[in-house]
Formats: structure tokens, sequence, C-alpha cells
């Protein structure tokens, strides 16, 4: 099982892989453990009901504008978030934006 649980939420889930294939791979460089994955936002309230929740999630910055909702459900489930920067997104920064979520666990 996996040390750490990453959760990227977007519009469809789909724009996303590639940056989870980008965070994974620089996991592994880093000799690190973690499940990232990414759903679509509509997915949210499941995964944080899940019995096996993610430990992060990220948001994607094309839905942001969902950042105070989803927020307030993160913090009922004990659960940081925050919005992937728009730079590293674009640029597929996998790296970045796993430093980014480290940063929060």
């Amino acid at each position: 099982m996996a040390d750490k649980k990453i959760m990227l939420a977007c519009a469809a889930g789909m724009s996303t892989s590639l940056l989870v294939t980008k965070m994974k791979e620089a996991a592994k460089a880093g000799g690190k453990d973690y499940e990232i994955f990414a759903k679509s936002t509509a997915d949210i309230d499941n995964e944080l009901s899940s019995s096996e929740k993610p430990d992060v999630l990220l948001l994607g910055p094309q839905v942001s504008f969902m950042k105070k909702e989803v927020k307030a459900k993160t913090d009922a489930a004990g659960i940081p978030m925050d919005v992937i920067n728009m730079m590293d997104y674009g640029m597929m920064k996998g790296d970045k934006v796993l430093a980014a979520a480290e940063a929060l666990l």
C-alpha cells in the first residue's frame, strides 16, 4: 500500500492524467511510494467519504472557482487542499506539483 494518496481534481479528470504521470515519475525518482490519481470534481464527495480517503487534494486551475466549496468539504474531512499553480499545470511540471502536494502534508 502506498505511503500517501494524492488526488488531483479537474473538470473531467482527463486533462490532469498527463500531470499525474509526470508526478508519478517524480515520486519514483525520489524513491517515494505515492498513489497519485486524477478524478472529476464530481467525484470529490465520493473520495472524501471513502474509507481510503486521499491524504491531500489538489484542484486543477481551471476549477479554481470551486476552491471555497471544496475547501469546506476537505476541512470537514481533515484533508489539506489547494489549487495547482497555473504555470506548473500548464507546463506539466510534475516535480513542482508533487512538491506542492508534499508541502501540504
